[in-house]
């Protein structure tokens, strides 16, 4: 069985990952790509076909639910972990999308979202080999897109990367994480105590302007309920205490960096 991880550098103009829970006259979308929309990318690569029947996933998912990811926001195209965003207004004028007249559309989107997008493939699946051969070739089956068919998105072949590789179980320093991670370690039932215990994982011994991002992201779905669950995931330059050892914690050989993959 020959593992192999890797990256690509996914870059688009626009994005929009929309939010399933908003309905108050505006569509927002999630600032970081998340992993269910990361396979339905990784589909399209491969040629999986996409929703197609009303209470059934599509193929792309069934075929990769299970792999190892890890996201990473692009360095230089966001502030702090925050992708720059706008407000777009459009209307629909055609009887069968708004049977009542003109459908005006608000709808928040990303703009030059940019992302390092890790996945772990086992050349012995043919589907995972293929993806491989494909991200390696910067070929695709379909176009990707971010969220909308007209927000497509690409890679170059210079951006792909592999890496030797080795899972992190126990470390001896602190040390710094480049990809989003879920934050695993406050357990308290008391919301507030869990607020002032966000940061008592960091190691802020290191003297540097600090970021911490927060955002709940979609890590999967329901398959009970056919809807996203949710997790809360962070992305910081601090560094990560000694005695806190994510789960699924991979060191990259060659660029000597940690990453996550969920």
């Amino acid at each position: 069985m020959a593992k192999h991880l890797l990256s690509f550098d996914l870059r688009a103009d626009f994005a929009c990952f929309k939010k399933p829970d908003v309905n108050d006259g505006i569509i927002l979308t999630f600032n970081c790509l998340h992993k269910p929309a990361l396979l339905g990318i990784l589909g399209a690569i491969v040629g999986l076909k996409g929703y197609a029947k009303k209470g059934e996933f599509p193929e792309y998912y069934e075929v990769f639910k299970d792999l190892r990811i890890g996201i990473e926001p692009l360095e230089g195209y966001h502030d702090k972990g925050n992708f720059s965003k706008t407000i777009v207004k459009y209307t629909n004028t055609v009887g069968y999308a708004n049977a009542d007249g003109t459908l005006i559309v608000t709808e928040q989107t990303l703009v030059k979202p940019a992302y390092r997008c890790y996945v772990m493939l086992d050349d012995s699946i043919e589907h995972q080999a293929t993806l491989r051969q494909r991200i390696l070739n910067c070929e695709s089956v379909y176009l990707p897109y971010l969220g909308k068919n007209e927000f497509s998105a690409w890679w170059e072949k210079e951006s792909v990367k592999e890496y030797s590789f080795s899972e992190i179980t126990q470390i001896d320093s602190s040390y710094e994480v480049s990809s989003l991670f879920i934050k695993q370690f406050s357990v308290s039932e008391n919301r507030e105590q869990e607020d002032r215990e966000d940061f008592n994982f960091l190691d802020m011994s290191i003297p540097k302007e600090v970021f911490v991002f927060f955002e709940r992201l979609p890590k999967k779905f329901d398959e009970k309920l056919y809807q996203y669950e949710l997790e809360k995931f962070s992305y910081t330059n601090v560094n990560i205490k000694a005695s806190k050892v994510l789960h699924s914690l991979y060191f990259l050989e060659e660029t000597k960096k940690y990453v996550q993959l969920f």
